[in-house]
């Protein structure tokens, strides 16, 4: 690629490019649209598939696939993003001289090779890899499982290979086909599951996988065209700016590999406690992963930017962090407490159709209940860490997340053969919790960058406020029952909403003003 080229294409960029915050909502509400996909995908599956041994085993080998592509695909794309931003921004002021991204093509090169050999070698041993991770399926589900993992390690490639490039396009400041590229994996994953699953079974989504991840890759051609990169196969180990990725791999690794093993345990414990369970553990989590995208993301992308401004302006900052805690708990505490309390009529809603029964709908509201409190930990610990990276102190927030990851391997081990599912996902629950809180007080004593007395005060407001709302929750689902499905979650919601939201207007807390304030700034950075 020339130096003109580039030079001109990001001249071109420069003049049509949107500010950061306005380009943030574009992106969330892209983003948004896959989500809600993503879950129109679910029912469909679960329509189709119900909860069984069969999902159970599409379930754990596409962990085992994922566990694959995050120790090492994601880490390199992670890593990648701060050198190429640097060669970019290279470019853009010396319009005479273009880097070009020779560290890129050798990253992207050696991720393809190691990640070719590992998914042929994990291939070969996916039999006994499954034993493993699942010791609680039988014989003729374990070898089903290797069976889709074979097929779905294929998808290793294709996924890296997006996720790199993905990356490349965005230091390049296009965000949009990125934000995209989930629709059409989603949209062939319901293809598969709708037309193919009911007479080849589980293996049809096995190969939608590929075909859609396959697709996944495609999305991300177009920008890469349009900006004029050339994509080479390179092995330059000696590049410096490979070097400096490749020094910040492990980092990223221990994240990313966290994520990882935690649902894999969660799985692997799940497969003895029977069939079904898996499949309920992942549609209960599904039901909380909707909120915490569309809230979470809508309503702190536009502090995000602030906090890295505000990293001199201690006051600043301090304020930026309380507002971010206003908006989880305020906003979060009653989904949480509608989420839990009305978890058998909203998977009915949901699920209930098809091959999914009353049992896998009990399983899954079961589920759904223990982990709607970690929905309100969530937003929490997304300010608090945002915040740490902010500061430039990643290390408090990693080792915070090893510790999380203990308390929920040992809670499934411990809670699993007592309470079942419920002890699974209460597991999680409280790892959410606990991570929450101590990054938080880590933030305090580390960097005085929270006003923990304001903090106690609100935590007390809300905690309050949701023991009034949730006992009324609870009755009138109670006295809602034979209701429809819809009609019970609405009528119950309302009232939920009703008690808390008049709870904060009569205590005259600080937080009472968020949702006006969270709109008002939405509308200001349009």
């Amino acid at each position: 690629m020339s130096a003109e080229a580039c030079w001109k294409d990001d001249e071109v960029a420069g003049q049509n490019r949107w500010s950061i915050s306005r380009a943030a909502v574009v992106i969330t509400a892209l983003t948004a649209i896959s989500t809600l996909l993503g879950f129109v995908r679910d029912v469909v599956i679960a329509s189709v598939f119900g909860a069984g041994p069969e999902l159970d085993a599409f379930l754990v080998a596409q962990g085992l696939m994922t566990l694959l592509l995050g120790l090492i695909a994601t880490a390199v794309a992670k890593s990648v993003t701060p050198t190429v931003a640097r060669e970019v921004a290279e470019e853009r002021t010396d319009p005479g001289r273009c880097v070009g991204h020779r560290s890129f093509d050798t990253a992207l090169t050696v991720t393809l090779v190691v990640l070719g050999v590992s998914a042929m070698l994990l291939g070969l041993l996916a039999g006994p890899v499954t034993s493993v991770i699942a010791p609680g399926f039988s014989d003729d589900q374990a070898q089903l499982t290797a069976g889709l993992t074979r097929v779905m390690l294929v998808a290793t490639v294709l996924i890296a290979g997006t996720n790199l490039i993905a990356a490349l396009v965005q230091a390049h400041g296009r965000f949009v086909w990125s934000a995209l590229e989930g629709v059409p994996f989603n949209l062939a994953m319901i293809t598969a599951a709708a037309l193919f699953g009911p007479d080849h079974g589980v293996k049809a989504l096995a190969v939608g996988f590929v075909v859609g991840s396959a697709l996944r890759l495609l999305m991300q051609l177009p920008p890469v065209r349009r900006l004029r990169i050339g994509l080479r196969a390179r092995l330059d180990l000696r590049d410096q700016g490979f070097q400096e990725i490749a020094r910040l791999v492990p980092a990223m690794l221990v994240g990313t590999a966290i994520v990882n093993v935690n649902t894999m345990v969660d799985r692997a414990v799940g497969s003895t406690v029977g069939d079904g369970a898996i499949t309920a553990l992942s549609f209960g989590w599904r039901l909380i992963h909707l909120p915490e995208t569309l809230i979470i993301t809508a309503l702190l992308v536009p502090l995000y930017p602030a906090l890295g401004a505000a990293v001199r302006a201690q006051d600043e900052l301090r304020r930026l962090v309380g507002r971010g805690l206003d908006v989880s708990l305020t906003v979060l505490t009653p989904v949480a407490i509608v989420l839990a309390v009305t978890a058998v009529p909203l998977v009915t809603l949901v699920f209930g159709r098809g091959a999914f029964d009353g049992h896998a709908v009990m399983l899954t509201a079961t589920a759904l209940a223990w982990y709607a409190p970690g929905l309100v930990a969530l937003g929490c610990r997304a300010i608090v860490v945002k915040a740490s990276y902010s500061i430039g102190d990643p290390s408090a927030p990693m080792v915070v997340a090893v510790v999380a990851m203990v308390v929920n391997v040992v809670g499934d081990i411990v809670l699993a053969p007592i309470m079942g599912v419920a002890g699974i996902a209460l597991a999680t629950t409280a790892s959410l919790v606990l991570a929450a809180v101590v990054n938080l007080m880590l933030l305090h004593r580390r960097h005085q960058a929270v006003d923990i007395r304001a903090v106690g005060g609100l935590v007390s407001r809300t905690a309050a406020l949701a023991l009034v709302s949730g006992t009324a929750g609870v009755l009138l689902a109670a006295w809602t029952q034979g209701m429809a499905p819809a009609a019970a979650i609405l009528l119950t919601a309302g009232v939920v909403s009703v008690v808390f939201y008049g709870g904060v207007i009569l205590l005259r807390g600080p937080e009472r003003a968020v949702l006006s304030d969270v709109w008002r700034i939405a509308r200001r950075r349009r």
